[in-house]
């Protein structure tokens, strides 16, 4: 308990942005998340003062979740927010932290040990970015310009990543707290948006301007199915992009809807037990241990250079990994990572199934794991509901009225539903990046997009709904 008390009285002075004391209304939360989403984008434009060319972006197949822009003071994104959350969901799903999240004192604890770790980790995901070299050079000729050495240079640039990392966490506890939804998927649509759009104009519809101004008739043969479908036409981009779209959509809308009444004033209702469960975000967390990884094989072998063990890996010039161990636990990306035939990979085909296999593991496993981690963090396992039902005076018809036997029943359903859409947005992601999208936006990212889009939508119009009701009895 000591400890524990230090912990607190250390995290406890970490400053927090406040919770509205009564209801933020619509209009409210509106013009903060456009402020905010406004201020983000000033942000991504902002240069690191004294960086210089040639730099490579480590996380550069990852910005469609991490938010960030490669060379901006926004450069580490939301990588150290995920990142502390995964060690979080990992030690209290472990009960290594034992919480109650019930309990008011163990919750304000989390959300200060969030805060503290977040803090660590921009620190930990930010010096080896400026101090490695390779990732975040340092310009000689600004150092000389400004009278200081590049060490002192290479300081400036770690302050001013720290000071975007740190920014963009308060970015996000502002909408959380006073907009719709939450910073990070605001942060996510945003990135994923501007790819999308970008690659709607500049590659689709380009593409099929210069397929129906071609000089030359299109004619039936294999070149041309291949322009079609990989080319200029991009058809199987669209084609994944509108099924993979329609699948998300049709997964949020599905659910299972258990029977409620309050015991007090007889009012019915349901509670909705959707097939993503846990939502999507978990998957953040998979992608981000992966992106860790691809980070320390980056390290590593900027640190070593030629020493570099084999079976580790070997990387290019521009910093891609083909072969050994971090090649196999690099995800895949876009079509030109598995389809040898079109001569974009020098894989051979036993190793690029061994590669998607560690892939498709990774995220399906991956996706159950921290979807139940999330759940159980997030006071939404059976037990967790059970209570708040309880609290709020409602009881499942036909049964004891009594948290245990609520939770007996809402154990047939959250445990199965919670594991099975976890994985289901595992594979759907893997499977999204092998097919392409347009823009070539990362399939987690597509996925993660749509999702947070359709529950920023539902949630909309119940604060509609709700403001009415206000409205009308005001109550």
């Amino acid at each position: 308990m000591n400890m524990r008390n230090t912990a607190e009285s250390i995290v406890d002075k970490i400053p927090t942005v406040k919770s509205p004391k009564k209801h933020v209304s619509f209009s409210s939360k509106v013009k903060w998340t456009l402020a905010v989403l406004a201020l983000y984008f000033v942000m991504t434009n902002i240069p690191i003062l004294g960086l210089a060319e040639g730099g490579s972006d480590v996380f550069g197949n990852f910005r469609g979740i991490l938010a960030g822009e490669q060379g901006s003071i926004l450069q580490l994104g939301i990588m150290p927010i995920v990142t502390a959350s995964i060690v979080l969901q990992i030690l209290t799903g472990t009960n290594v932290i034992n919480l109650d999240m019930n309990d008011p004192r163990d919750k304000n604890f989390f959300q200060g040990l969030r805060r503290g770790l977040i803090m660590v980790m921009v620190v930990v995901n930010g010096f080896p970015l400026v101090f490695g070299g390779e990732f975040l050079p340092a310009s000689q000729q600004i150092a000389n310009s400004f009278g200081i050495s590049l060490f002192a240079l290479q300081f400036l640039m770690f302050a001013q990543i720290t000071f975007g990392g740190i920014f963009i966490y308060y970015l996000d506890e502002l909408v959380t707290k006073w907009g719709i939804g939450s910073g990070l998927g605001l942060f996510i649509i945003a990135g994923v948006s501007q790819a999308f759009v970008g690659g709607l104009f500049t590659d689709v519809l380009e593409g099929w301007y210069t397929i129906l101004t071609g000089q030359e008739a299109l004619s039936f043969s294999s070149e041309t199915a291949g322009m079609l479908l990989m080319g200029n036409g991009h058809l199987l981009a669209i084609l994944t992009t509108v099924i993979i779209i329609s699948i998300i959509i049709y997964a949020e809308s599905t659910r299972v809807e258990i029977p409620v009444s309050n015991t007090k004033i007889g009012n019915k209702g349901n509670y909705k037990i959707k097939l993503i469960y846990a939502s999507v975000l978990p998957i953040i967390l998979v992608r981000a241990v992966q992106a860790n990884i691809q980070f320390l094989g980056r390290g590593i072998d900027s640190f070593l250079g030629p020493n570099m063990p084999a079976w580790l890996g070997q990387y290019s010039a521009d910093g891609e990994v083909f072969s050994g161990l971090f090649f196999y636990l690099t995800p895949i990306f876009r079509p030109e990572d598995w389809m040898w035939w079109l001569g974009t990979t020098t894989a051979e085909p036993l190793e690029i199934a061994l590669r998607i296999l560690v892939d498709v593991s990774f995220m399906v496993l991956g996706g159950a794991l921290f979807a139940v981690f999330w759940v159980r963090t997030t006071n939404r396992d059976a037990n967790a509901v059970a209570q708040q039902l309880h609290v709020s005076d409602m009881a499942i018809p036909g049964f004891r009225r009594s948290p245990d036997r609520m939770a007996k029943v809402l154990e047939r359903y959250i445990p199965y539903v919670t594991i099975v859409g976890g994985a289901l947005i595992g594979l759907l992601a893997v499977i999204t990046n092998m097919m392409g999208t347009i823009g070539m936006v990362d399939g987690t990212g597509l996925l993660l997009a749509v999702s947070i889009t359709y529950s920023i939508y539902e949630e909309i119009a119940e604060d509609l709904a709700r403001n009415s009701m206000i409205g009308k009895f005001g109550l």
